[in-house]
């Protein structure tokens, strides 16, 4: 069923922003002082959290069908960033991890198992259930380690196992259990088990102690461990051996929504350095050597906040290949804002180390934003998805698949509701090339329009041909994934493919403007960011034609003036 209320994520965003107040007020108790201040002693900020559990923000998590709100992933995502504008740890600790850990019994879960979830997340909030990983060779301390599963004679488990970092392991009523149940490694090593904190043994299941981050301080990390904990048959989720495939299905979702989140924590960033910039300054115009690093990052927020929109509303558009998109947009977003956050450093100059509830959230987020991102764990686990598919994908998709529906870009078009049951890795469509390819095609005529018309032009033709290059190098991989995956050369390829997909979805967001009036529907930010792209990945970048910057950094002053977002829904913010 469509979303038919397509400002509905609107409302809901503006109402959280609402409850939250302005964050500059030292007299909020939801504000950058009191967040900060929370955060310096290294404890949740209570206040917070039980505001958002009394005005029912976990049922953004919850399935409409189960009581919930959850429909659209992309609403979703625009709905939390109010708290990634304010907090990336509380966002995280409180909000999106609950969703990560119940995607599998969204997925998979029998009735009785999703009812239950459902009634944990609405009556606990977001900590009510944490997700307990499978482990990864040569992981971060988040994803080492792992459980065990064996099966009994009456249908039933009895677990071990340890993990040390696990998010609101302390606090949760449920967990969600990546466990091993196989001897050997494979597909079907991992089954997923629904744990009822309070239904377990004595003893068999120990909460060990809170663990220090280098990131999220305030945030609740510690660990869990079983011991020959018994559990009944009704605790598993799908079938014996579905854990790894529920785990690559359901963690697009995952994948797409932490980009589609920690923008908004990017957009604070680029607000304090705005502020520092010109403060003082006449008119409040920044220094001319602080011009070119603010509209370059604005236009960087806005290529990155177009391939987490694009990659959330394929999860509703295009279940069967939105793993493309969904890994593309995790493996390029951090590394994008964390290179974004270091040009920003250079701006605010001495304000960038100030604790104050002024500037402070700048350093907080320096620390928190590598977390959210899991650092090189989450940038392997998605080239692990990339580069096996590579192959085929040049052999049968670039420059062959049909573009997908214009409503993949058009930000306020209705959807279908997300069903991750249909979620699935089978697809071999890329949507986005297609994408790109088209655009080239409708911009070709244009070249002789205008300077800033031709430069696109001109510019959209490079990353096509950029594109046939890859399909050409792609194509030549040996058939065995395992020698691709252990080569070189193929990550530095995923690397330049998933860039090329945050190309494609910027032309698309644009071209989705459909001739409005607005920033978004000009063709000067969408320039920027793609000679920003093209630079990082190689390819020959003219000048930008005179103007283009210009406009752009008109643009980074008038939302930060009129209190505005950064990203592409332009929304009204407090502060």
């Amino acid at each position: 069923m469509a979303d038919t209320a397509p400002l509905d994520g609107a409302r809901r965003a503006a109402r959280t922003e609402r409850l939250l107040g302005d964050p500059a007020d030292p007299r909020n108790p939801h504000g950058y002082r009191a967040l900060l201040d929370a955060d310096d002693r290294r404890r949740i900020p209570e206040a917070t959290e039980k505001l958002l559990t009394d005005t029912g923000l976990a049922a953004e998590f919850v399935p409409r069908e189960l009581g919930g709100r959850l429909a659209r992933p992309d609403v979703l995502a625009r709905v939390l960033r109010p708290l990634f504008r304010r907090d990336v740890g509380l966002g995280f600790g409180y909000g999106v991890t609950s969703l990560f850990a119940a995607s599998a019994v969204w997925a998979a879960g029998d009735d009785a198992q999703r009812a239950r979830t459902a009634r944990t997340l609405l009556d606990a909030g977001g900590g009510g259930v944490a997700i307990l990983h499978h482990e990864f060779a040569h992981a971060n301390a988040h994803m080492r380690d792992g459980f065990t599963a064996r099966s009994t004679p009456g249908g039933g488990f009895v677990l071990g196992g340890r993990k040390d970092v696990v998010v609101n392991a302390d606090r949760a009523r449920a967990f969600v259990m990546y466990a091993r149940t196989a001897a050997s490694d494979g597909p079907e090593s991992h089954s997923v088990l629904l744990l009822d904190g309070e239904r377990l043994p004595p003893g068999g299941m120990r909460r060990l102690q809170r663990i220090p981050t280098a990131g999220m301080w305030g945030s609740r990390f510690s660990g869990v461990e079983f011991t020959d904990c018994q559990v009944p048959a009704d605790t598993l989720v799908g079938e014996v051996g579905e854990g790894v495939s529920l785990a690559l299905r359901t963690f697009m979702v995952n994948r797409c929504l932490i980009p589609g989140t920690v923008v908004a924590g990017a957009d604070s960033a680029l607000r304090l350095a705005v502020r520092a910039a010109t403060t003082g300054r006449t008119a409040g115009q920044p220094a001319r050597r602080h011009e070119r690093v603010l509209a370059g990052v604005f236009a960087d927020l806005l290529a990155c906040d177009s391939m987490a929109v694009t990659g959330l509303r394929a999860l509703s558009l295009l279940p069967d290949s939105a793993h493309l998109m969904a890994a593309a947009a995790k493996l390029t977003v951090p590394d994008l804002l964390r290179e974004n956050l270091e040009e920003l450093a250079t701006v605010l100059g001495y304000h960038g180390y100030d604790r104050s509830p002024l500037y402070g959230g700048f350093q907080k987020l320096v620390r928190d934003l590598p977390l959210a991102g899991l650092g090189h764990t989450g940038s392997a686990a998605c080239q692990a998805v990339l580069i096996p598919r590579l192959r085929t994908l040049a052999r049968t998709s670039w420059l062959r698949t049909e573009e997908p529906t214009a409503r993949l870009f058009q930000l306020s078009a209705p959807v279908p509701a997300l069903d991750y049951r249909r979620l699935s890795l089978s697809g071999t469509d890329d949507a986005l090339t297609a994408a790109l390819v088209g655009a080239c095609e409708r911009l070709a005529p244009l070249r002789s329009a205008g300077p800033v018309w031709s430069a696109l032009a001109g510019l959209a033709d490079t990353f096509v041909q950029e594109l046939r290059a890859l399909r050409e190098q792609c194509a030549a991989f040996p058939d065995s994934v395992h020698a691709t995956l252990t080569d070189s050369r193929a990550c530095a390829l995923a690397d330049r493919y998933a860039l090329m997909l945050a190309a494609a979805a910027c032309l698309g967001v644009w071209e989705g403007q459909d001739g409005m009036d607005t920033f978004l529907g000009q063709p000067a930010w969408v320039l920027l960011a793609l000679s920003r792209i093209g630079r990082r990945i190689g390819l020959p970048v003219p000048e930008l034609p005179d103007g283009v910057a210009e406009s752009v950094l008109s643009e980074v002053l008038l939302r930060f003036r009129e209190g505005r977002s950064f990203d592409v829904y332009d929304e009204r913010i407090s502060g």
